[in-house]
């Protein structure tokens, strides 16, 4: 496997990383609470074709790895922004692969961002068992009525169109029998109300009260998208890490330009052994989370069995690792790393939600156990 970025990746890393360096300021964030993101930013990561990254090239793309994957979140991490690129990555991945011609023409739109996108799967019973759906969906006439509720939909009020995952047949935990759907933004029978995040961006719970859908809404073969499902979330875990890395390597910046000018008994604190010491362990554990993203990134397109350990194996060492950082680097700061203006505070946050997200820490070491003994 090499490690190294190709050059493509390599200027894609520093284009992003420039953009975003001087477009993620406080005016943005701040304006991003109402909406959920910055229209400014959106417009100039939809300019740098940076969505492009995120598909092959067969699906109008010009990346889809898992190595540009990580180049391109880890760098949205670093930043903070809260633009919703994962979205865009889980909604519009699966319509690429799953799609007629028609349904395929969004995301060509979604890549010149056109369109927003989300992606409806987790249910308030569900926790973060992927195969745990309750909605269901039956045949009407020509069509489909689907009858549910779907939770934390990230950019779920902002979308333009949401793919909702709906049970066909089989009971509430089987794999077989998950189907999915695309509904367009207005569809009647859908009630949305929407709230924002602890980390930025906006989410929504949805409730699907006899919503019709034609025929063509459905993505794919009737009940079998648990595969595509879990490759999806596959590749946006990995994604997911990548940004917490990014936002870890923000917040080890952020500490160690503090322990540089704090003084104390009229020296700098970083030169205290004690902090350097924990200054150092910060380091280690940021270095060992890189290279589990790496390996995870490497093995996106490897069989479900090696690829899902490596996801599971990944998730639970970033999610540990992340908590550590985010307290070590409030720490260290003292009193100033609590304060909410001080930047280390958003990124302390992001660090703690991005846990949570697709199954925290101790949810993938249970996970992770299971897949080796299988």
């Amino acid at each position: 496997m090499n490690f190294q970025l190709t050059e493509e990746r390599q200027m894609l890393q520093d284009g992003l990383r420039r953009y975003l360096g001087e477009a993620v300021t406080p005016q943005a964030l701040e304006a991003a609470q109402t909406t959920g993101m910055s229209p400014e930013i959106w417009a100039g990561l939809s300019e740098m074709g940076v969505a492009g990254a995120l598909f092959t090239e067969d699906q109008g793309g010009f990346g889809g790895a898992g190595f540009d994957l990580m180049v391109v979140f880890e760098e949205l991490g670093r930043a903070g922004a809260v633009e919703p690129m994962l979205e865009l990555l889980l909604a519009g991945r699966l319509v690429a692969e799953l799609g007629d011609e028609t349904q395929q023409e969004i995301v060509a739109q979604a890549v010149e961002g056109a369109v927003q996108l989300a992606f409806a799967h987790g249910e308030p019973a569900s926790r973060f068992d992927l195969e745990r759906v309750e909605t269901r969906a039956e045949r009407s006439g020509d069509g489909w009525t689907l009858t549910g509720r779907k939770s934390v939909v990230v950019n779920g009020a902002q979308a333009d169109h949401i793919v909702v995952s709906a049970r066909t047949s089989g009971d509430v935990a089987d794999r077989d029998g998950i189907s999915l759907f695309l509904l367009p933004k207005g569809t009647a029978g859908i009630e949305i109300r929407d709230y924002p995040l602890s980390q930025g961006g906006h989410a929504a719970e949805i409730v699907l009260d006899g919503v019709t859908l034609p025929a063509g809404a459905l993505l794919g073969a009737e009940g079998q998208a648990f595969e595509a499902i879990e490759t999806a979330q596959a590749r946006a875990t990995a994604a997911i890490c990548a940004d917490a890395l990014g936002a870890m390597e923000t917040a080890r910046a952020l500490t160690g330009d503090y322990l540089k000018t704090r003084k104390q008994f009229g020296q700098p604190i970083g030169k205290f052994q004690a902090l350097q010491h924990r200054a150092a362990d910060m380091l280690i554990e940021i270095e060992q989370a890189r290279s589990a993203v790496i390996n995870l990134c490497g093995h996106l397109e490897a069989d479900r069995d090696t690829r899902e350990i490596h996801v599971s194996a990944t998730k639970h060492l970033v999610g540990k690792v992340a908590r550590l950082v985010a307290e070590e680097a409030v720490q260290m700061h003292g009193g100033i790393g609590m304060t909410e203006e001080y930047d280390l505070a958003r990124f302390a946050r992001r660090l703690s939600m991005l846990d949570q997200r697709f199954g925290d820490a101790t949810f993938h070491l249970g996970r992770f156990v299971r897949l080796r003994a299988a």
